[in-house]
């Protein structure tokens, strides 16, 4: 018994100096904006008051600051990947672990109401009507891999989505990505580790659209890694040493002569930054990132205007759009805080300009909301 007691006192004080000892590393470590291996934001400290407090919304907020700022957090979550695969868990951290090294993004079956599925549609419907915009919306890796995906693995279906969104914004609005990237299945159209489609995707979806514009393509032909050792935003999630993918441009887009505003401020005479090809976000070679609003004048004399309302999934596909108008702006409506109306009217109203609407399916049914 008192061998017991001893015991018992051993393991209470060693697990009370872990607990005393992460407490005073945290008191001293500097609190971090931004985690580059994660490639976002980090929570900050929120302030304290009684009101926020009592209303429920502080002790959440602090929660997730802990979290996000605890020591060591990387080494955990990598720490904790391996103990789950070791347990040959074919899922972690909403990512699958897919044949050959794959990691695919997990949306499950009921992510998605039919009542917020019904008001994007609505509001797309509404936009796409307005101005004649080409939608494209893209599906994504889980519902095209399906042959990588691990056995019975639930999907959100994109297929049944997209027949509600082409029905609701007609054939001639609707452009058909489904059928497209799922006739490429076998090729590498997505990362292996990030959740976009890989330039040769994008390609696929470039000519898609062309076929809908009733426009030629224009006959890029070389493909060229600008790395090839990219890890994206899936990695992250497992912070696990990974197979390498690769980022391509067509060679006939880096030369192609551009002017580019980006915010309204910042001038360039590239689509591209090579800068971030040293950093883990190296996805952000295409158009310098996110940006609220990006407007890039060619020198085609085509006397044609694109604007073009996005996520991230269009950065890639952009470039190859160059050949085909004078101006070509760019919109990212988690970024722009205005009128949808007011800026469009600055480039053209109904009818004076070509529209698309380009996102993964996720994102849109996510992200996509705007102010008229």
């Amino acid at each position: 018994m008192k061998q017991e007691k001893i015991s018992a006192w051993i393991t209470v004080c060693s697990l009370g100096a872990i607990l005393f000892g992460f407490t005073i590393a945290d008191l001293f470590h500097s609190t971090r904006m931004f985690s580059e291996t994660e490639n976002r934001m980090l929570a900050q400290k929120p302030a304290f008051s009684v009101e926020a407090l009592f209303s429920g919304k502080y002790t959440p907020a602090y929660e997730t600051y802990v979290t996000d700022q605890f020591v060591g957090r990387d080494s955990w979550i990598a720490l904790k990947t391996r103990y789950d695969m070791a347990l040959q868990k074919k899922e972690i951290r909403g990512v699958y672990l897919g044949k050959g090294e794959y990691l695919i993004e997990q949306h499950l079956p009921d992510k998605f109401s039919p009542e917020t599925i019904e008001k994007k549609v609505t509001a797309l419907r509404k936009l796409a009507k307005k101005y004649g915009a080409k939608v494209m919306l893209v599906p994504t890796a889980d519902n095209i891999y399906r042959d990588k995906m691990p056995s019975f693995a639930p999907y959100f279906d994109q297929k049944a989505f997209l027949e509600q969104v082409k029905t609701q914004v007609g054939e001639k609005c609707y452009v058909d990505l489904y059928q497209t990237m799922e006739s490429h299945s076998k090729e590498e159209i997505y990362y292996a580790t990030d959740h976009h489609w890989t330039t040769l995707g994008a390609f696929y979806g470039y000519q898609a659209w062309a076929n809908s514009m009733g426009v030629l393509p224009y006959p890029y032909q070389e493909r060229v890694a600008v790395t090839k050792e990219f890890w994206g935003t899936l990695q992250s999630k497992l912070n696990l040493p990974w197979k390498y993918d690769t980022i391509e441009c067509f060679k006939e887009t880096i030369d192609f002569p551009v002017k580019v505003t980006v915010d309204l401020q910042k001038k360039t005479d590239s689509i591209y930054e090579p800068k971030h090809l040293d950093t883990k976000n190296k996805y952000a070679y295409f158009l310098d990132d996110n940006h609220g609003f990006i407007e890039i004048t060619t020198e085609n004399h085509t006397g044609k205007t694109l604007f073009v309302i996005k996520d991230s999934y269009a950065n890639c596909f952009v470039p190859m759009l160059l050949p085909h108008y004078d101006k070509i702006c760019i919109l990212d409506l988690r970024y722009y805080k205005g009128r949808l109306k007011w800026i469009m009217n600055q480039y053209g109203k109904p009818g004076e300009m070509d529209v698309c609407i380009l996102y993964n399916c996720i994102h849109f049914l996510e992200e996509f909301e705007y102010l008229w």
